[in-house]
């Protein structure tokens, strides 16, 4: 109809692709036979529309500068030459429209489980390394997992970034994939590419396994000190008879010190020294052997 009254058609199926807050306006050209058509997009500041493409070739329009909060209008006519069409406009809220991409996740195999860490998807347009998850007070993730090759899938949900996937089967190839999701607002992102990882052989030693081990060094070190103990002990028996002291009294001495009347005679016997006489003193220490501490009553001697 535009064609047959000669005025320029307007863009066709005009729609918003926003991913992540990169927000671009795309269109389809309308069938022109006059030439090739240009196009202008623009947006409302403050009840006045500002331009953010001119007259450009290309059927899509970058809008990521906007803000992410609040509903913006956005309008894009055809051009050509001096004539134009009408605008086309739609309404966007960047926060609540926005497509939620597939985080990026590393997976690392173990024994028995899978180590995943996921990265929250980058925010473009930033002046610091922002992600999807300081936007979204409520992201949290959503685990998919299954073994390979089976139809059968566990969910999981968690608002840390990792996460430990316990109790597999060891040497088994298990697939995994991850995407965000907004529980204030129930909504999902879209799931990251699967990654297959295998679990490795559980090489872990069993707990009463050490244990038993941990039992048995104890006792272990408990009978080398005992033996070590009573070995010292007899070292030191069959040394004392093996080397005994080197000075001893004479024999007629000990015969008579060995009688205690003998001994306190010749206590007495002696006659009061001078104070001025010089003499050594000699001090007698008498044992008892052991035979005798055993039969007090056998009328044992005294030994020196």
């Amino acid at each position: 109809m535009f064609t047959a009254l000669g005025m320029v058609p307007p863009p066709e199926n005009v729609r918003m692709n926003s991913v992540n807050f990169k927000n671009i306006l795309r269109w389809e050209s309308p069938a022109f036979p006059k030439g090739n058509l240009t196009f202008t997009a623009q947006y409302q500041s403050y009840r006045k529309f500002q331009d953010t493409c001119t007259s450009i070739l290309l059927t899509e329009c970058d809008f990521s500068s906007l803000s992410k909060y609040g509903d913006h209008t956005l309008r894009v006519r055809a051009e050509f030459a001096d004539e134009s069409s009408e605008w086309i406009n739609i309404t966007f809220c960047p926060v609540d429209d926005t497509t939620i991409g597939p985080p990026r996740m590393q997976v690392e195999a173990l024994a028995n489980s899978l180590h995943v860490r996921f990265f929250a998807p980058r925010i473009e347009n930033e002046p610091e390394p922002w992600t999807m998850r300081n936007i979204y007070n409520s992201w949290t993730y959503h685990v998919q997992y299954w073994k390979n090759g089976s139809d059968e899938k566990f969910l999981i949900s968690g608002q840390y970034d990792f996460e430990f996937l316990r109790n597999l089967e060891s040497q088994t190839t298990y697939c995994v994939r991850v995407r965000g999701f907004l529980s204030d607002r129930n909504k999902a992102g879209e799931w990251s590419e699967p990654v297959c990882e295998q679990t490795t052989i559980d090489e872990t030693t069993p707990s009463w396994m050490v244990a038993s081990v941990l039992a048995a060094s104890v006792c272990a070190a408990l009978l080398l000190l005992l033996g070590c103990f009573f070995l010292l002990r007899c070292v030191y028996r069959k040394a004392r008879h093996a080397f005994p002291p080197r000075n001893s009294l004479p024999q007629h001495l000990k015969e008579f010190m060995s009688h205690p009347h003998h001994s306190t005679l010749l206590l007495f016997s002696f006659p009061l020294s001078d104070e001025n006489e010089v003499f050594d003193k000699l001090s007698v220490i008498t044992e008892v052997s052991e035979s005798c501490k055993l039969n007090p009553g056998a009328g044992c001697g005294l030994t020196t």
